[in-house]
């Protein structure tokens, strides 16, 4: 699946450049060789940059785990993940690295949740008998992340700020309701393809819980004026995070572990799984940046556009269908999208609200899959590819359905 998606990115762009120089659109082809040297560098830099906080998780985890964190989260979370992930052995590593990548993903903290997801893919890994095709716990888990259920999109928060919105939060209630059915969609999807029984008592007693505890923090922060959300948001974030450090160093004290050295151990790893992340990397971001520069992209909008007035559709949502679509693609192109569409149409616009809920409701299906399995040295990603895009597709059409209710009158 990854070998036709990277070719059809590089001959997509070929045959647009074809037809924009046919039309006297020569600069193209420049266009494109500096986007491929310019995304081999950023590919580079990103995996590079990665190393330090790869580096300090996977010592932190490695204490953990030597602290008895493994076996309080197994106890907590073991009952669902048996369920979701059966082949995990209960007790495994992985339990323990999956609850805290979610965790850290519902917090918006990507920095953690990106080494924690590594981590948990190599422990999946190491459970996997065919060493070149994902598993379905593998699946199950690379399609949790890419539908990535966020409660705080502080970071969204920030650019509708800086960009004058009146009400910067306005897009929070949107966002919540857009990627949880995102992760539900991602969750049923994938049960269906490995007949994966989600009625079950115990998770669904979960799911009902989790829904519960998001609808209190939607009543919660949803009451707050901006300032305060944003600082109690933050405050919470990291209160969390330091505190899961303190937790885990706590419990290894008590069974008399070296710290320093434990988290030497671990640590080492930290570098090897950059290094490793880079040549996948470097391959999908160049594919991406050729297929923007050659104006492939363009085409496609112009024609999603004509499509819906043809048929006398309200054509707004298609404003934020560049988004929509470099979403699964490259978080930071879908970041610039939004910036670009907020800046050329105001932040308080519909377009510029509903670009905002679109960034908000998924994650970068194809950035994770390369990433996480490119990680691991897995090939066949199997119905993986799939299931992550039933994610982002629901997620986006549910941001645009939202966007009309909420901000659309």
């Amino acid at each position: 699946m990854l070998n036709r998606i990277w070719t059809f990115f590089f001959f997509g762009a070929f045959l647009t450049a074809v037809g924009r120089s046919l039309a006297g659109h020569t600069q193209v082809w420049a266009d494109m060789v500096g986007s491929s040297f310019d995304m081999a560098k950023t590919g580079f830099e990103i995996s590079l940059g990665l190393t330090g906080v790869m580096c300090l998780w996977l010592g932190i985890m490695r204490i953990g785990e030597k602290g008895g964190a493994v076996e309080v989260l197994g106890r907590a979370f073991g009952p669902l993940l048996q369920r979701l992930f059966p082949g995990v052995p209960a007790g495994n590593p992985a339990q323990s690295s999956i609850v805290m990548n979610v965790a850290a993903n519902m917090l918006g903290l990507d920095n953690a949740a990106t080494p924690l997801g590594l981590k948990a893919m190599r422990e999946l890994q190491d459970l996997n008998p065919e060493r070149d095709t994902a598993t379905n716990d593998m699946i199950t888990f690379l399609v949790i992340n890419t539908s990535a259920v966020t409660v705080i999109p502080v970071t969204i928060f920030t650019y509708r700020a800086q960009l004058g919105a009146a009400d910067p939060t306005d897009i929070f209630l949107p966002i919540l309701i857009a990627t949880w059915c995102s992760t539900m969609a991602g969750l049923i999807a994938v049960s269906a393809w490995q007949k994966l029984n989600l009625l079950q008592p115990v998770i669904l007693g979960y799911l009902a819980a989790g829904t519960a505890l998001i609808a209190g923090m939607v009543g919660y922060f949803s009451r707050l004026d901006t300032e305060a959300l944003q600082a109690q948001s933050s405050l919470l974030a990291n209160v969390v995070i330091f505190g899961i450090i303190i937790a885990f160093m706590l419990g290894a004290v008590l069974r008399r572990v070296n710290l320093y050295e434990a988290f030497v151990e671990g640590a080492k790893d930290g570098f090897q799984v950059a290094i490793g992340i880079i040549p996948y990397l470097v391959a999908m971001l160049v594919a991406i940046g050729v297929f923007r520069a050659s104006g492939a992209l363009d085409v496609i909008l112009d024609g999603v556009r004509g499509l819906a007035g043809a048929v006398g559709l309200d054509s707004r949502w298609v404003d934020g269908l560049p988004t929509a679509l470099m979403k699964p693609l490259s978080g930071s192109g879908a970041r610039g999208m939004m910036i670009e569409t907020m800046t050329a149409h105001g932040a308080d616009s519909f377009a510029g609200r509903l670009t905002s809920v679109i960034q908000g409701s998924t994650e970068t299906t194809f950035y994770v899959l390369a990433v996480y399995f490119g990680s691991v040295g897995i090939r066949r990603t199997r119905h993986a590819v799939a299931c992550g895009l039933i994610a982002d597709a629901a997620g986006i059409v549910t941001a645009i359905l939202v966007s009309y209710l909420f901000f659309g009158g």
